[in-house]
């Protein structure tokens, strides 16, 4: 499969893109690729904060500085709910992001996986597959749905899809900037063996490769 030119990286909260696909849009990114990221929601606002207004703005500054590190664009940070999004009508979501596929016209979308525990990943990948039908918009060749530490190994329950991947990234050689770019989303990170650990991070990316025939790999 050969990846397009015009990369789009739709995500729930701030800091799963990077964790998702983080080396594949810097390895991307080193081949002229343009690569932009939308966020439909703060990724805070469901926590029980004192202030929670500041803690969603200092998540947005995060996501800033990271994606200026890995030197993608950010077209949008949307306001819904955190943790929510099955109390917004679906209908919102996928024209929101209809509107957007049509004025920037990727050939490639990176979103989340089906298989996720966390309700407001398995939305944003309906509502891209919802939006992005076939006969809707021609020009994209190909979606990829990556796993997110904490939230798709978590997933244990029967009735749910398991992520099992079927192509591979090799980031052996942009491992290093996308662990740098993790660590500014520092409040995001835990201790190992929480797998938002840094440790426990560069190990799936050492499982994957793993499973093909590199030394790290992410996993769609």
């Amino acid at each position: 499969m050969k990846l397009g030119k015009k990369i789009l990286v739709i995500v729930a909260h701030p800091d799963d893109e990077i964790l998702g696909c983080g080396g594949s849009m810097i390895k991307l990114k080193k081949k002229n690729s343009n690569i932009y990221t939308v966020f439909l929601s703060n990724g805070v606002s469901s926590r029980n904060l004192k202030n929670k207004d500041k803690e969603i703005i200092k998540r947005k500054k995060a996501a800033i500085k990271c994606n200026k590190f890995i030197k993608s664009k950010i077209l949008y940070f949307f306001d819904y709910p955190d943790n929510k999004f099955d109390s917004v009508p679906f209908l919102n979501i996928v024209k929101d992001l209809e509107k957007i596929i049509k004025k920037y016209k990727p050939d490639t979308i990176f979103t989340h996986s089906d298989a996720d525990l966390n309700i407001d990943h398995r939305l944003t990948l309906k509502a891209v597959v919802t939006a992005c039908r076939p006969y809707a918009f021609k020009f994209i060749k190909t979606i990829l749905s990556f796993e997110v530490p904490s939230s798709t190994e978590s997933n244990f329950l029967k009735r749910q899809k398991k992520f099992q991947p079927n192509y591979f990234i090799d980031i052996s050689s942009t491992l290093k900037k996308k662990i740098k770019a993790v660590k500014i989303y520092k409040d995001e990170l835990r201790i190992f063996p929480h797998p938002r650990s840094i440790r426990y991070i560069k190990s799936l990316s050492e499982v994957r490769g793993g499973s093909a025939g590199v030394k790290s790999a992410e996993a769609f």
